[in-house]
């Protein structure tokens, strides 16, 4: 058997190694050196700071993330990739990270950004109005339940949203979110907690692409076309006299009472009843319509303005130098950790392996011990509640049954 030149390269070649273009766990202080809050976003008073911590609830003692602390605020913080993406071919984009919303939200995003910028990123001034690449993760607000994916359109010159909402998690525990761009066959996909949630073409689930036809605007439906489907059958006429039939009529049946006395009563009346020849408003037959054509469908044609977009993948043509945080939350709370950026979905879900998974029942573990903690204080509460009840019944008996004795 011979082998081509080409599939002999492909099962002697390495695999391509796997790069990160962040990695970050807030291990220890050192953050504040690599993360810039947003201080010329908005002024002072209407921001709100970042406290690092472990959280209310946790799986290891000391793996800290950064919390937003005061309800009613913006926030605001980025920092630099260790190396920069820029999308291309044969490059994926993995964006992964944690966030616990450790109050129950209302309303406050929880979503991370991928921007571009480079040595002009002005990091004081990151907010709203910054340009970014990838919008992705949670945003509840009410009803209002989604997990964000938003990406850059280079063609549109637009930032385009999934069309679709992707429902988000609404619990106090911690939750792993994974965003996976898929070069190869332009294709994208969301992990909650590494479960699939939502996959499919970036042109079935974002309006990059322009309508593949359109309505002739040369066509229109004719002055004749005919879809009533069902007309008044013209030999149904309204009887003679129908509307004169009242409603109601004098009970034939009811007599004046013996002791009925006019001048003190008053002229008697026989009561009314429904009356058995009244029939309701007349109603004109329908019948189906000989004309009927159907419903007129207006004819499509090729959109002239359609073109294939071979760089819908690519969200940073020009280099993406930046994540961050640009949030309004009116519930504050939300810790974030476990940040990795990468091009590859296997490097991302060893990455959550070792962080998120690793603490993820420590976790759970802990919530459910204080929930079991509070319900065995409500129960406390509500026996002594009663027993004081009880007491107080029985010392007013005693007092009632004194003053009879008295």
């Amino acid at each position: 058997m011979r082998f081509s030149f080409l599939a002999a390269t492909a099962l002697t070649a390495s695999p391509v190694a796997a790069e990160f273009y962040l990695k970050e766990q807030f291990a220890d202080d050192s953050w504040t050196s690599r993360w810039t809050e947003s201080t010329k976003w908005k002024p002072a008073a209407e921001m709100g700071g970042w406290d690092w911590t472990t959280g209310k609830h946790f799986g290891i003692p000391d793996d800290k993330g950064i919390q937003t602390t005061k309800d009613h605020r913006f926030y605001g913080i980025s920092a630099a990739l260790t190396t920069p993406y820029k999308s291309s071919p044969d490059k994926d984009l993995v964006i992964q990270y944690s966030v616990k919303l450790e109050k129950k939200a209302d309303c406050g995003g929880s979503y991370i950004k991928l921007m571009p910028g480079g040595k002009s990123f002005d990091a004081a001034k990151f907010g709203g109005e910054t340009s970014y690449a990838v919008m992705f993760g949670p945003d509840i607000c009410g009803s209002n339940k989604r997990t964000h994916v938003i990406l850059n359109s280079e063609k549109k010159k637009e930032n385009l949203m999934v069309k679709k909402d992707i429902n988000c998690e609404k619990d106090q525990l911690t939750h792993l979110y994974t965003l996976h761009i898929k070069a190869a066959d332009q294709s994208f996909e969301v992990y909650v907690d590494n479960k699939s949630v939502r996959s499919g073409k970036l042109e079935d689930e974002f309006e990059f692409l322009e309508p593949k036809e359109i309505k002739d605007p040369d066509q229109s439906k004719p002055d004749d076309w005919v879809d009533e489907a069902r007309i008044p059958d013209p030999d149904d006429v309204k009887p003679e006299g129908y509307d004169d039939i009242p409603e109601e009529i004098p009970d034939p049946d009811a007599t004046k009472p013996d002791d009925w006395d006019d001048e003190d009563d008053g002229e008697w009346e026989a009561p009314m009843i429904d009356n058995p020849e009244y029939n309701g408003p007349w109603v004109q037959k329908r019948i189906d319509n000989p004309d009927y054509k159907g419903p007129w469908k207006h004819p499509m044609i090729p959109n002239p303005d359609y073109v294939y977009d071979d760089n819908m993948y690519a969200v940073c043509q020009e280099e993406c130098t930046h994540v961050g945080f640009e949030l309004w939350q009116v519930t504050s709370g939300a810790l974030f950790d476990d940040i990795i950026v990468t091009d590859s979905l296997e490097e991302a879900q060893k990455f959550a392996e070792e962080t998120f998974f690793k603490k993820k029942d420590g976790e759970k573990q802990s919530y459910d011990d204080e929930k079991e903690e509070e319900r065995k204080q409500r129960e406390e509460e509500r026996k002594k509640a009663e027993e004081e009840e009880e007491e107080e019944e029985e010392d007013y008996d005693e007092e009632e049954d004194e003053e009879e004795e008295f």
